[in-house]
């Protein structure tokens, strides 16, 4: 692709997409009036790779790197996303989780450049308008929250917005999708916590969020709006409200092509793991029985995921529904319970009232025991022990972040369970050396999916995304964890692998939306060959012929 370059010298070092910092040739600079305002040296992508490492090494923790890498990104894009590519398991922590919380709590006192779009309720009735600002017309992916539910942090405004950005980052760091078809959009409907709307440096709007009628016809012009502006978008939506979240994915998931992450990433990284875990105790997923610990709309998604694949494996609805068991806030999801949503009353069970665990996991006794509480600690010695009385390798998937709500540690879970437990959870934990065996927990992160399934989308432009489409990156996942890694205990793939993990996944998820006739792209006779061919390589574009072209897509 070749780019016409309209500028020169100064404004052209300062726009980010084409800036190539030092790497600029003799020849470009006297072409582009860059002479005297570059250093001598014309250095490689490599070269400059390294000074940013260096530069990283010097700063204090992850949240001044965050901080770096976000200058970055808006000075050399190119170098930014090299940088993050060639090595993810390293910068992935870093420009996501768990630095994204710390990041969010800060995000209006550290904001120095717009990046993506804010759109808030002062602008019904022209969103559409608003949305045309936007300079790239060709836009596949709008990752939007309202800032209603972060992190296990509640609602924090427009301070979420850096949950978008740093999911799309992962688009193209873990998935290989070209930067410049991402959108990160905040919704900004105001916000209840009453500390930030005091607070003189907020960005966001200093009131209460609307009324449900309200929200609904905002959102409604904004989905719809999306559809005439960017008829070709998926649309991304993160870290809303429970409430909200579960809402807006039933009326909105058979209308348009949409994905929530919470939901549906989390239920597929969580089935991914199952499945792994399985294949370990060489049991199939009708044999088990769940316990959540949470009835979110993490929790909730990922039950009704569940229940699509406990009927794959040839359950009837009912069936799969009588081995699920889920305790919120209030405690047991029981048929007394006048409290419940319609989308928790599905699972409610014909059972005494229990607001404890323990008693509920003696009464149900789970193999399984999933934590999306973002109560810590939840997990304790006793419940743990209980699991292992009745269970000869229980699986434990405390998924809650940050760090500070999840509902046990891996050294935890392994020690208490004598090393029985196959284990992983929503953070990466060290390695746990008991008794001379050592385990390697995993991380049970939604990075291992919504990337591959961006890639996939990207590549086939399909009607919906279904949940036959979700199961499948689960599954594409689980069968990438090889037997060497299985007999370690590890439940997902490397992270150090995770571009060519999410490449394969992506093949996997794009043969089954062209199978099931969901793509409106032509089928290409080898899909790998195809999706390979429109991976993101960040790489600087060259001088021909007064213009810079690039092989990138």
């Amino acid at each position: 692709m070749s780019h016409s370059i309209l500028f020169k010298g100064l404004t052209l070092i300062h726009d980010a997409y084409h800036n190539k910092g030092t790497a600029f040739t003799e020849e470009e600079r006297r072409l582009y009036g860059l002479e005297g305002l570059l250093p001598t040296q014309v250095e490689t992508l490599e070269r400059q790779i390294k000074r940013v490492e260096r530069h990283l090494e010097v700063k204090n923790n992850d949240f001044e790197r965050y901080i770096y890498l976000s200058g970055l990104r808006d000075q050399n894009e190119t170098l930014f996303y090299c940088t993050l590519m060639s090595n993810p398991e390293r910068f992935v922590p870093i420009v996501y989780a768990p630095t994204l919380a710390t990041v969010c709590q800060k995000f209006s006192h550290i904001y120095r450049r717009p990046r993506g779009m804010y759109i808030s309720l002062s602008m019904r009735g022209r969103i559409e308008s608003v949305l045309r600002n936007w300079p790239i017309p060709d836009i596949r992916f709008i990752c939007v929250t309202t800032g209603g539910r972060i992190l296990g942090l509640g609602d924090i405004g427009v301070n979420g917005m850096g949950i978008p950005i740093g999911k799309l980052d992962l688009y193209t760091a873990c998935g290989s999708v070209p930067p410049n078809v991402l959108l990160p959009i905040q919704l900004d409907i105001g916000t209840t916590n009453s500390a930030l709307r005091a607070d003189p440096f907020y960005l966001g709007l200093r009131r209460e969020p609307p009324d449900q009628e309200e929200l609904d016809e905002f959102v409604e012009e904004f989905v719809q709006a999306v559809q005439r502006v960017f008829p070709q978008c998926c649309i991304h939506f993160e870290d809303w409200k429970g409430t909200d979240a579960i809402r807006y994915l039933e009326k909105y998931r058979q209308q348009i092509l949409c994905y929530n992450d919470d939901i549906q990433g989390t239920a597929a990284v969580t089935l991914a793991g199952l499945k792994t875990a399985l294949k370990i105790k060489e049991e199939s997923l009708s044999q088990q029985r769940f316990l959540f610990f949470g009835a979110g709309s993490s929790g909730i998604g990922t039950a009704n995921m569940l229940v699509s694949a406990l009927q794959q494996e040839g359950l009837s609805e009912q069936e799969a529904i009588t081995r699920i068991t889920l305790m919120d806030i209030n405690g047991l999801l029981e048929t007394s319970r006048t409290d419940l949503s319609p989308q928790q009353r599905r699972f409610a069970k014909d059972l005494p009232p229990s607001e404890d665990l323990l008693s509920v996991v003696q009464k149900i006794r789970p193999s399984v025991l999933i934590g999306v509480s973002t109560s810590g600690g939840a997990f304790t010695q006793e419940v743990i022990k209980a699991l292992c009385s009745f269970n000869e390798r229980p699986i434990i998937l405390p998924l809650s972040l940050p760090q500070t709500h999840t509902e046990c540690t891996a050294q935890q879970a392994y020690e208490w369970s004598e090393g029985k437990a196959l284990f992983a959870a929503g953070i990466q934990f060290p390695e746990v050396t008991l008794n001379g065996t050592t385990f390697y927990p995993g991380q049970a992160n939604n990075f291992y999916i919504f990337p591959s399934i961006g890639l996939a989308v990207y590549a086939t432009c399909p009607k919906l995304i279904t949940d036959s489409v979700v199961i499948q990156a689960a599954y594409a996942l689980s069968d990438q964890v090889t037997l060497s890694m299985r007999e370690r205990g590890r439940l997902y793939p490397l992270q150090a692998d995770i571009l060519n993990v999410s490449v394969t996944s992506a093949c996997r998820i794009a043969e089954h939306i062209f199978d099931h006739g969901l793509a409106t792209v032509e089928r290409p006779q080898d899909i790998r060959t195809y999706i390979e061919s429109l991976l993101y390589k960040p790489r600087y574009p060259i001088y021909s012929d007064e213009k810079f072209t690039s092989d990138t897509p």
